[in-house]
């Protein structure tokens, strides 16, 4: 059982993986080129990442950053009539570490309540509190996976109903 939210999902593409990988090195914003590029240039794309032979990791480009963007893992098998895409969205590094360090904060101060302070009502307050957050944060996730698939599904010219 993982602690952070993923999700996965498997897509069809009667696309050959060549143009799979094609389609989206042209939407995609090269992180090691990032530095190169102008302003002006860095708005067409779509996505930031970095694209591989039959693999791509990517994050939905945004002006602003956004904790709960989700980080995007895919593979792209060959197929005789297409290619199969395995996709898994998944939280940053550095997200699932903060989230990972308030629960533990949390799980301490309910213990420091509940051993030292005897104290069930705040020691009950940092668990809602905690809870509360920890699924803030997996709404988040989930409603930033949704603009991400959408993204993704029309940058590869796929319909709803085209998902498995």
């Amino acid at each position: 059982m993982k602690f952070s939210p993923t999700y996965d999902e498997i897509l069809v593409s009667p696309l050959q993986t060549e143009e799979v990988i094609r389609k989206t090195m042209r939407v995609t914003k090269d992180l090691q080129a990032a530095d190169y590029l102008s302003d002006s240039t860095v708005e067409r794309y779509l996505f930031n990442g970095d694209v591989r032979r039959n693999s791509f990791t990517l994050s939905l480009n945004s002006e602003k950053a956004d904790s709960f963007l989700p980080l995007i893992y895919g593979k792209v098998e060959p197929t005789r009539k297409g290619s199969i895409l395995f996709i898994t969205y998944s939280f940053f590094p550095g997200t699932v570490f903060f989230i990972t360090f308030w629960v533990v904060v949390v799980f301490f101060m309910t213990l420091f309540f509940l051993t030292l302070h005897q104290d069930w009502k705040l020691a009950l307050t940092c668990i809602v509190i905690g809870g509360g957050n920890y699924l803030f944060s997996c709404r988040q996730f989930m409603r930033k996976v949704k603009e991400s698939q959408r993204a993704l599904h029309q940058m590869l010219d796929l319909q709803p109903n085209d998902r498995h």
